[in-house]
């Protein structure tokens, strides 16, 4: 009889799980993005009664729902600004932050482009306009085409930190409002070059070599290049949410940081946390 009930305990526990009836609105950045549908595609076929909705934007987007209550998950690609900070003290809302990830952010240029590597001085003249042609840095005779993301992006928050060292993008740079969109303008044009995450790399476009000793090395973005930290743009990726939504979004947060959630990450071309 004890063990009737034992096994009716477990199955019960089980079919529990597997109908959890939740419902999570994720938002914020591009990068994060392709993890965040796939994470959530496999996490609801395990869970039936469970909704996820996913959509990009850009970090900045992101926290911006989370600040007026419209999301219950901001992804980012950077960390929480002071501003960002404020705005949710001021409304009187605790939040959590978990860093879910790893990125290798990758500077793409044309297939065509005969480039195939460049140092951070280089890529720092390229986008805040010094640099205009591509026989400046050992390239062609040919125009320069720059495209970049949206202020909003955490992706370009980081690059204008990390690469160009806070000085300000050129005023003739191509702002896109999603990844995909520098993926495909970069693979159209001959002389464009552009920033992504790990995951986004295509046979279209080529991933650049880059050096931050001066041209003394050249790493390539890699899955391999980013875990051992040789990469030198390699990023954290986050999940933020208010602290009195944890009860709602922990089942799908934890799946995440899981080991078969790590796995997925990887899979999609992310570097899991360990």
């Amino acid at each position: 009889m004890k063990k009737i009930a034992l096994t009716i305990m477990i199955g019960a526990i089980a079919m529990a799980f597997t109908t959890m009836n939740i419902s999570i609105k994720i938002k914020g950045s591009d990068t994060v993005l392709p993890v965040s549908q796939k994470e959530a595609e496999v996490f609801m076929k395990k869970n039936a009664g469970a909704n996820i909705s996913v959509v990009g934007g850009g970090s900045g987007v992101g926290f911006a729902a989370l600040i007026d209550g419209t999301t219950d998950i901001a992804m980012a690609s950077r960390s929480i600004k002071f501003s960002e900070k404020q705005k949710l003290s001021d409304a009187g809302k605790a939040y959590k932050e978990v860093k879910i990830g790893f990125d290798a952010l990758s500077v793409i240029v044309n297939p065509q482009n005969k480039i195939s590597q460049l140092t951070r001085e280089q890529l720092e003249g390229i986008f805040t306009g010094k640099t205009t042609n591509w026989k400046e840095v050992g390239g062609e005779d040919m125009k320069i085409v720059v495209y970049s993301r949206e202020s909003s992006s955490g992706t370009f928050e980081f690059f204008k930190e990390h690469v160009l060292k806070n000085k300000n993008y050129a005023s003739s740079i191509m702002m896109m409002p999603a990844t995909g969109a520098i993926v495909q303008s970069v693979s159209q044009t001959k002389g464009a070059i552009g920033y992504v995450g790990l995951a986004y790399i295509e046979n279209n476009v080529k991933a650049l070599k880059v050096s931050y000793d001066k041209g003394k090395s050249f790493i390539t973005p890699s899955m391999a290049t980013a875990k051992d930290k040789t990469y030198p743009i390699t990023r954290p990726l986050f999940y933020y949410y208010l602290s009195t939504s944890e009860k709602k979004v922990k089942p799908f947060v934890d799946f995440i940081l899981s080991s078969e959630g790590q796995k997925i990450l990887e899979q999609v071309g992310y570097v899991p946390l360990q």
